[in-house]
């Protein structure tokens, strides 16, 4: 699908172009993009280039733009040739404009009194100041009864209601004396912006004259109807999944594999392990189009892969906890394609038995978690995807082992393999309810996801992958705002944190 063109740079062999692309952006898919360049000839621009000399394409995911956030790649022709020296190099910001939110609280002292047998009744109205010119209203106040002094309550705004995240986009403030009959009495006005009002709240002397046009216009001495006073102003910041990526979380990935005997003799075609030289397995299906997700936002491209419930040599005693290529020291493998060809090449070497215990492996990447949290640092984040064609035999250590890992920059992916009966998975899922320990302890947050493949088997890989990871933004924002950590190169936390919406 064509999305759209830069402007034309003139006689330049480094251009810059201004042209700025708008794209939505999706964690859990795999959005591929390609960059061609091309040098006009001077004609009407539109959307075809067939007049005009091709010189050179970029391939790439919108995933690796965002995790590196510039992306430099060389120019390539027809069949892969190089184009001389030619590069591209394309930079991503994240626009969602839902950068927190702001609560302000406001006082007025010696207002107009605008009642005849009383004192007024005021009340205070926030507009923005839209591109047009036009008022677009923000927040009314309650009504402080009978009082030239009000206090208002504090409320919150968000910071694109407030000002569309601009913070020197005009603000004004109208006071008002409530009737009853809806003809409400102006008491006065004044213009600002967020920017002022932050500047004057930090230093002491947020205040303003609450003017009312046609008494200045007319009284020689005039000086206010009253005074505005901003009593306190607060700013959260809000920090989307992308703001994390952006700032350089790495998404670490391991996936653990169930060798339990269940799966059936992987020598026999009916066998959920069996190697199909033709056509990949189920395993390997959701390894796959989960792991090329995943694998644009690890830098080192390596990841763990483990097995549980067989015997492995030498000595073939049962291990909930190997690595697939057979090496305890190091169990990462180079690429998706890497724990592929591990998984291949374990499948024939190792005997199927079981339980299908997996408390042991949750805790394993939990230990890593738990060091990276120590660091206090949005740095690094660890996914745990776990294929199995069975109920869970160890359910009171694994709900143990998930309660713990709540707490921790983790997130588990469940992938029901085959057609046994999951339901007694679901409990894992909190979507029902909080997920509780053994010892009635729950967990902080819901970090599993678990899909039952067979109700995906017939979709596309996209699909597949859709499902099973469209939670982990939100459970990475969770985490980080839990512990009041901002994405790395923001400086100290800020007071509050929330989720926020990727674009």
């Amino acid at each position: 699908m064509w999305v759209d063109r830069t402007e034309v740079v003139r006689s330049s062999l480094h251009p810059v172009f201004s042209k700025v692309f708008t794209v939505d952006y999706y964690f859990e898919e795999v959005q591929k993009l390609r960059f061609e360049v091309y040098d006009t000839h001077g004609g009407p621009s539109g959307l075809s280039c067939q007049e005009d000399d091709f010189l050179g394409g970029m391939e790439c995911t919108l995933g690796q733009i965002v995790a590196q956030k510039k992306v430099t790649r060389p120019l390539l022709l027809k069949f892969g040739r190089n184009a001389g020296k030619s590069t591209i190099t394309v930079i991503a910001e994240d626009i969602s404009g839902n950068n927190g939110y702001v609560e302000l609280s406001f006082r007025a002292r010696k207002l107009d009194d605008k009642d005849l047998f009383s004192k007024s009744d005021p009340f205070l109205e926030l507009y923005r100041v839209n591109d047009d010119q036009g008022l677009q209203l923000v927040y009314r106040t309650e009504v402080v009864k009978n009082d030239l002094n009000p206090v208002w309550e504090p409320f919150k705004v968000s910071l694109s209601s407030l000002c569309s995240c601009e913070e020197t986009r005009p603000l004004k403030c109208l006071v008002w004396d409530y009737d009853s009959r809806g003809k409400h009495d102006f008491i006065g006005e004044f213009s600002t912006t967020f920017e002022e009002m932050q500047k004057a709240s930090g230093e002491g002397q947020a205040q303003w004259d609450c003017v009312n046009p046609k008494y200045k216009q007319k009284r020689r001495n005039y000086k206010n109807s009253g005074v505005v006073v901003l009593a306190d102003l607060k700013f959260h910041r809000v920090y989307s999944f992308l703001d994390y990526i952006m700032g350089g979380c790495q998404i670490h990935f391991t996936v653990a594999i169930d060798f339990t005997a269940s799966n059936g003799d992987p020598r026999n075609s009916c066998s959920l392990h069996y190697i199909n030289p033709y056509q990949p397995n189920e395993y390997l299906k959701a390894l796959v189009c989960v792991g090329e997700i995943c694998q644009d936002y690890d830098s080192d491209k390596r990841f763990s892969a483990l097995g549980f419930g067989a015997r492995i040599p030498p000595k073939y005693e049962v291990s909930h906890d190997f690595a697939i290529n057979f090496n305890p020291e190091d169990d990462e493998c180079e690429g998706i394609q890497g724990v592929v060809e591990a998984y291949r090449n374990c499948v024939p070497r190792v005997q199927l038995y079981g339980p299908t215990n997996v408390a042991p492996i949750i805790s394993k990447v939990a230990r890593v978690a738990a060091a990276e949290e120590r660091t206090a640092e949005a740095s690094q984040y660890y996914i745990l995807l776990i294929l199995t064609d069975g109920v869970v035999t160890d359910m009171a250590d694994t709900r143990e082992a998930i309660v713990r890992a709540s707490r921790l920059p983790m997130s588990i992916i469940i992938v029901g393999v085959g057609n046994a009966d999951f339901t007694d998975m679901q409990v894992l899922d909190g979507d029902d309810g909080v997920l509780r320990s053994p010892r009635g302890e729950p967990a902080l947050r819901d970090i599993v996801q678990f899909v039952p493949f067979r109700e995906l088997k017939n979709a596309s890989p996209a699909a597949l992958a859709k499902c099973v990871l469209a939670e982990v933004p939100k459970q990475v924002v969770e985490y980080y705002s839990h512990r009041g950590l901002p994405p790395r190169g923001l400086g100290t936390p800020a007071p509050e944190t929330s989720p926020g919406c990727t674009p």
